[in-house]
This record gives C-alpha cells, structure tokens and sequence, in this order.
C-alpha cells in the first residue's frame, strides 16, 4: 500500500512503515515456499523481533515527545521521508526443517505467512481508521462555522 497523504502524522507513518514491512516479509516468505528444492536453499525472513523493537520505540518516542524517531539497528536504516532499507537474515529454524521434513517447514512457512497477513491487514485497517479521522474533522470544522 503507497498511500502517502501530503502532510504525514506520527501514527500514520508508523503504520506505513509496518505495511511495507508485511509486504517485504510476504514476498521473502513466498520465496521460501516456491524456491525450498533448489539445491542448498537456505531459508530467509526478516528479522522480527529487531523490527517490532525499532517500531515499539518509535511509539515510546511518540508518547513521550510527540514525534517519531526512528533508529538504525543491525539489519535495518532508516530513511528520510519514510523509507528504510532492511536485510533478510537466515532462518536457522526453517533450515532444519527443510532438512528434516518439509512438510512441517512448509506448514512453519505457511504460518508465518498467515501471521504476516494478519499484521499487514490490521496495520492496513488502522490506517484507513486514521485517515478516515483526519477527512472527517476539517468537514466538521468547516459546518460548524
């Protein structure tokens, strides 16, 4: 989702960064599930929980200051105006099940897709929460005048 609105609050470029988030891991994860028999495939996610830190104290920043910082960690920069770049890491679980049994690493795989889904669909529906709210308050203001 690119929806970038002209002037940006703090809770709205939180949840576009955890949106493009769910939509990279999604595209890693698939990679997983259609590229498992090549030939010493190894497995790669994001790496999430450096991810939810990054995010959780953006949201303490928020809470104490009212602004967003966001700081570089080991796999992920953070950009001016919104982007960032992050790098897929091994995934040592999922490598030991393909190598013992690729039913289960493909079940793992599928689940964590389904949790990927559900994180970008609630991400997604708060932001269109949000941006519902910043449409509907100038209208408000302008009827009352």
């Amino acid at each position: 989702m690119k929806t970038e609105p002209e002037i940006m609050d703090n809770i709205t470029e939180l949840l576009l960064r955890i949106i493009d988030y769910t939509e990279r891991r999604r595209d890693i994860l698939t990679r997983n599930i259609f590229d498992y028999r090549q030939e010493n495939y190894c497995p790669r996610d994001l790496p999430e929980a450096e991810f939810a830190l990054r995010m959780t104290e953006a949201v303490s920043e928020h809470v104490r200051s009212d602004r967003l910082l966001f700081c570089d960690s080991e796999h992920i920069q953070f950009h001016h105006g919104g982007g960032f770049d992050i790098q897929p890491i091994a995934d040592s679980q999922a490598k030991n099940l393909l190598n013992n049994n690729v039913h289960d690493y493909l079940k793992l795989q599928i689940q964590k897709l389904s949790e990927n889904l559900m994180n970008n669909r609630i991400a997604a529906e708060l932001l269109r929460h949000q941006q519902s709210r910043h449409s509907e308050y100038p209208c408000a203001k302008l009827e009352k005048n």
